[in-house]
């Protein structure tokens, strides 16, 4: 059976998982659910996703929700190509990579998030994108200074990896939001070797956007 993405084109999380679909050439079907429209808060959503997020996965009879957890079984299932290396070290500096964005950056500049921020707390726009902007900074800042003694093409030598996974769909956000890049040299240049490679461009909220 065809895996079946729940999926917002603009979801940092899904946008890594289409990525990692892509990069190891599995089929899917796209099942898009619209949360500015608030699709994920309705009820038959969340018999599918508790948690009411996306993205979601369904493959092999299962329902995996988190994209982090998605990837990893997806490793696991679908080996080829590797997306943790072999090597417990490098393995754990990939891991260390990835979760500074998916743990550190992310989580902090999330629809739900912002939305408090211009709601219920009464920011404005301009504060909004200044909190936007304070805690990618801050992020990509660590992340340059830890992938630089071991990067190649990509964050970790010249093949991608789930650290990559993580980093396009946030670099995308830093300038979807006009966060200034000039201080990220390395990431920039990762980001550009990114989106020459199929997969990755395949994934990208353009490409996947719904037609108007």
């Amino acid at each position: 059976m065809t895996p079946r993405l729940f999926d917002y084109y603009r979801s940092s999380a899904s946008y890594r998982v289409r990525i990692a679909l892509n990069l190891k050439g599995i089929a899917y079907e796209s099942v898009p659910v619209n949360l500015l429209e608030g699709a994920q808060k309705e009820p038959a959503y969340r018999e599918v996703n508790p948690q009411g997020l996306v993205p979601l996965l369904e493959v092999d009879g299962l329902r995996i929700p988190q994209s982090l957890a998605i990837i990893a079984y997806l490793d696991a299932t679908r080996p080829e190509p590797p997306l943790l290396p072999s090597d417990p070290a490098d393995a754990a500096h990939v891991r260390s990579m990835a979760l500074t964005v998916a743990c550190d950056i992310h989580p902090l500049n999330n629809q739900r998030v912002l939305k408090y921020l211009t709601g219920p707390l009464g920011q404005d726009e301009a504060e909004k994108n200044r909190w936007i902007a304070r805690w990618i900074t801050e992020g990509f800042a660590a992340l340059e200074a830890m992938a630089a003694p071991r990067a190649g093409r990509f964050l970790l030598g010249d093949t991608p990896t789930l650290a990559d996974l993580c980093l396009v769909p946030q670099m995308y956000n830093a300038r979807r939001f006009h966060v200034p890049l000039d201080d990220f040299p390395l990431l920039t240049r990762v980001d550009a070797e990114a989106a020459a490679n199929e997969a990755f461009a395949a994934a990208h909220p353009d490409r996947v956007a719904p037609a108007a």
